[in-house]
């Protein structure tokens, strides 16, 4: 990807506190079509993305983490001890690539009358804390929806070349773009409902709302590639690196690799099948309306 001597992002924050007491409530958007009953919000999702890597692959939440502080004014930020050259120009990287998700998204946000509020990038190493609890490098990369942060450990890179498979640079822009998904998914309304369902569902059932919330920010992983392209950023091969990615993160693939027996019932993010068919609608329809058929797919 053509990256180098172009805007970095404003956005990135290191080691800088969040205020516990902002309001960061509902809001509206784009109604998702259930069936029953709406019971109360629950406070946060952040099984995104990658929560469910090593140490059993069995997933899990973090809810908002409640203490008798009124604010944190600093994060536990776990510096490298070995801050290579190689490490900085990843977050250099990312830092050009938050920038394109900024143009894109505004643009976008614009088509549909609508002003699109920028999200953070805190890059960390070892852990870290954030407004929807301590984040780890286990978790991989999340969203927090409670502080419109992205959280990403740049050392992922290394993992998702060397356990995934899923090499080069835009495999990791992909991962980002996915990230910012879940932003424009809280300002549009998405994350609120879909917080909702998950205390008056079964699990099972539930789950099909978690993967098509998933799939939704492959979708927008896809509408991102498709603007860079054509701005003439992106190297042949580059869609096929994402691609790749998409498909190398899916809940079978995951699941096989751990030892389990593949089970759909279980998923919350889609099998690689589904998600990279997301990113590849995303890149075909490259708006907003065509990235709600996960959720009309639900029966």
């Amino acid at each position: 990807m053509k990256w180098e001597n172009r805007r970095r992002s404003s956005n990135v924050r290191r080691g800088s506190s969040y205020n516990k007491g902002t309001n960061y409530g509902s809001r509206g958007g784009i109604p998702i079509r259930v069936g029953g009953g709406l019971g109360s919000i629950i406070l946060i999702i952040i099984l995104l993305f990658f929560s469910r890597l090593l140490g059993g692959l069995s997933g899990g939440d973090s809810g908002y983490e409640d203490n008798n502080s009124n604010q944190y004014t600093e994060q536990e930020y776990t510096q490298s001890t070995n801050e290579s050259p190689d490490r900085e120009r990843l977050e250099d990287f990312l830092s050009v690539i938050l920038a394109d998700t900024e143009d894109v998204w505004h643009e976008k946000f614009k088509e549909i009358g609508s002003e699109y509020e920028e999200p953070v990038m805190v890059p960390f190493s070892g852990n870290t804390r954030s407004a929807c609890g301590v984040a780890s490098k286990d978790m991989g990369p999340f969203y927090c929806p409670l502080d419109e942060s992205i959280y990403i450990d740049v050392d992922f890179y290394n993992q998702l070349q060397n356990q995934f498979g899923a090499s080069g640079d835009f495999a990791f822009a992909y991962v980002l773009a996915h990230e910012v998904g879940h932003h424009v998914q809280n300002q549009l309304g998405i994350l609120d409902q879909t917080n909702k369902l998950r205390k008056t569902l079964p699990s099972k059932e539930y789950n099909k709302y978690s993967v098509a919330q998933e799939l939704q920010a492959d979708y927008f992983g896809g509408l991102f590639a498709y603007y860079v392209e054509e701005k003439g950023y992106l190297d042949p091969g580059d869609i096929k690196e994402a691609m790749d990615a998409a498909a190398a993160i899916g809940d079978d693939r995951i699941q096989e690799m751990s030892g389990r027996e593949v089970n759909a019932d279980t998923f919350t993010h889609g099998s690689s099948a589904q998600r990279k068919e997301a990113f590849d609608l995303g890149y075909k329809y490259h708006d907003i309306d065509h990235s709600m058929v996960f959720f009309d797919r639900i029966k």
